[in-house]
């Protein structure tokens, strides 16, 4: 699962005072209640068009915000409300009629709610959420029996969200930031080397590679058929189909000893069986070539006093990533938490001799690791 880069704040006490203190643990409670519904809002906000309509076409009443996205004035009018007195929008004159008082997104606030081409968007994890939710007796289910609720279930929401909140680091920051610090890799693209994107999803990994070098050629490889459908459309919306073909297929398909790059973007803690998978990259990649794996970034050890990206991470695993894993038979059922020695542990039974952490690719909330 996925986010953007934030800084990681800690929260030990809050943490430590709720362990001892009911006030302190009914207002933690509390303020999830209020993240709940200021998640559903941001969700109504997203899919309904009115944060982008209010970034692109400027401040609006309820009636002109409704005849812009064709959606229910009544109902415009008390999201907008909700969203001033959340803070996110701001009104020009709180004491006029409900439907003259004018409402407006603050320039700060457009890469948060409405920028999709934003590092510091968010807006697509309530996407995620949303369709976790939708199947919360699903998710029962799963629960108590030890199955799963696959990402092919949880549906478009979920695909579309995930690919949303990692596109401006999949397609824009990771080439840009990351790979041109690593020379081997970097020059190797701009040679037209050969790349195998495992797990790409919508395709924005490979796709940002094939924008970023034009010489470079990109094999996508996933296994949801509809996460293909969308790669290869973008693709071809991106005008580079010609150099990213997108295989609904395994990696274990791939040409051995062919690849520069064998890369799995933010995708190995949900495979059901990452050993196999791992072993395939290591069977793809050429000889001298390299293996590249980002996922998030946890913390080293359990503990209790996690900080706040943790937690995020944590969620996600409950309503998303363990889920999905466990939807297949025989899975290991490793979750969003896939701590390095977890990866470490994987990658030798796979026939890597060493994981390095690439500590010069820098991210709040992603690790870069080179399997060799």
């Amino acid at each position: 699962m996925t986010t953007t880069q934030n800084t990681r704040t800690h929260s030990t006490s809050t943490h430590s005072t709720s362990t001892y203190s009911t006030d302190a643990c009914a207002e933690t409670v509390f303020g999830w209640i209020l993240g709940m519904e200021q998640t559903t809002a941001l969700y109504l906000g997203d899919r309904l068009g009115w944060y982008a309509s209010l970034a692109q076409d400027g401040p609006a009443t309820a009636p002109e915000l409704a005849a812009r996205t064709g959606t229910s004035a009544r109902y415009a009018r008390e999201w907008l409300e909700y969203q001033a007195v959340s803070g996110l929008l701001t009104v020009d004159d709180p004491a006029a009629a409900p439907d003259e008082r004018r409402f407006a997104m603050p320039a700060e606030h457009v890469p948060v709610l409405a920028d999709l081409d934003s590092e510091a968007i968010l807006t697509p994890f309530a996407r995620i959420l949303m369709a976790s939710l939708r199947h919360i007796d699903d998710l029962l289910e799963a629960y108590r029996t030890g199955g799963g609720v696959s990402w092919e279930q949880l549906g478009d929401d979920a695909r579309e969200g995930q690919a949303a909140q990692n596109r401006p680091l999949l397609r824009d920051g990771l080439s840009r930031d990351h790979l041109p610090l690593l020379p081997d890799v970097d020059a190797a693209l701009r040679g037209g080397g050969r790349v195998a994107d495992v797990g790409c999803g919508e395709g924005w990994s490979a796709i940002g590679i094939a924008r970023a070098y034009p010489s470079a050629r990109v094999d996508g490889f996933d296994v949801d058929a509809a996460s293909v459908e969308a790669a290869r459309r973008h693709a071809a919306d991106e005008g580079v189909a010609e150099r990213v073909q997108v295989h609904h297929a395994d990696v274990a398909t791939a040409e051995a000893g062919a690849y520069d790059l064998v890369c799995a973007f933010e995708c190995v803690h949900d495979m059901p069986d990452p050993v196999a998978v791992l072993a395939a990259m290591r069977r793809a990649v050429a000889p001298g070539g390299t293996v590249l794996i980002m996922d998030e970034k946890v913390a080293e050890t359990f503990a209790p006093d996690g900080d706040e990206v943790e937690r995020l991470f944590y969620g996600f695993s409950l309503m998303c990533c363990l889920p999905d894993g466990l939807s297949t038979a025989g899975s290991v059922g490793t979750g969003t938490v896939m701590r390095r020695s977890t990866l470490e542990a994987y990658a030798r039974e796979a026939g890597f001799a060493q994981v390095e952490v690439l500590d010069e690719l820098d991210n709040d909330i992603f690790r870069f690791y080179r399997l060799s």
